[in-house]
């Protein structure tokens, strides 16, 4: 009788963990986790997607509109097109986050173990850590105080297949205390600070600004 309760509850327990995991998919809308629940792939076509605090997901990814990760959220990946990505506050993406058009900000100890990229928007990091470099083409990046990129930042050339509306050189700020290591690689001009309290490795392509204080 023990036995065939055991497994009884054991069935329960797996048939409850598979549901828990099941995908969120909208094409038109938002697609959204509540907070503390679990979930696979959450993704939408035309409209944002919400991840709520300490929700466990899968993925996160849409075409057009925006992804918020909630703070002590973690992901597998997380990937839009057109829209911005927030990660909140001890967010965690195991993999890779990637964006294309929009503005990617990584909040008080959020945490990003693999690479992130963008095309056209600004990345932010406030006592944030990305693991996997960073790379874009016409973003600019501040790597707030306190935050610590492994990796390096390769800004790389723009072509015909990347459009911007914006011809200005990207700024690129490592702030207070931040560290930046691994090589930081510009294949275009940009406008590079540096705090006199940051650590970076090897410059290739532009020649930094030292600055004191909390901003150049």
């Amino acid at each position: 009788m023990r036995v065939t309760l055991l497994s009884a509850v054991i069935a329960l327990s797996l048939s409850a963990t598979a549901f828990a995991a099941d995908d969120v998919s909208k094409v038109n809308g938002t697609a959204s986790v509540e907070a503390g629940a679990h979930a696979g792939d959450v993704s939408s076509v035309n409209g944002s997607v919400r991840i709520g605090d300490k929700a466990v997901i899968e993925t996160a990814s849409t075409v057009n509109g925006s992804v918020d990760l909630g703070d002590g959220a973690s992901a597998e990946a997380v990937k839009t097109v057109n829209g911005a990505l927030t990660l909140g506050e001890r967010a965690q993406v195991k993999g890779e986050v990637e964006n294309v058009n929009g503005r990617v900000e990584l909040k008080n100890g959020a945490d990003v173990k693999g690479h992130l990229s963008n095309v056209n928007g600004s990345i932010l990091m406030d006592h944030a850590h990305v693991g996997g470099g960073i790379e874009t083409v016409n973003a600019s990046i501040t790597v707030g105080e306190g935050s610590k990129v492994d990796g390096g930042i390769l800004v790389k050339k723009p072509n015909w297949g990347w459009h911007s509306d914006n011809n200005r050189p990207p700024t690129i700020i490592i702030g207070p205390h931040a560290v930046v290591s691994g090589t930081m690689t510009f294949e275009r001009e940009v406008k590079l600070y540096v705090s006199d309290s940051a650590t970076v490795g090897k410059i290739e392509g532009a020649t930094p600004q030292k600055f004191s204080g909390s901003a150049p």
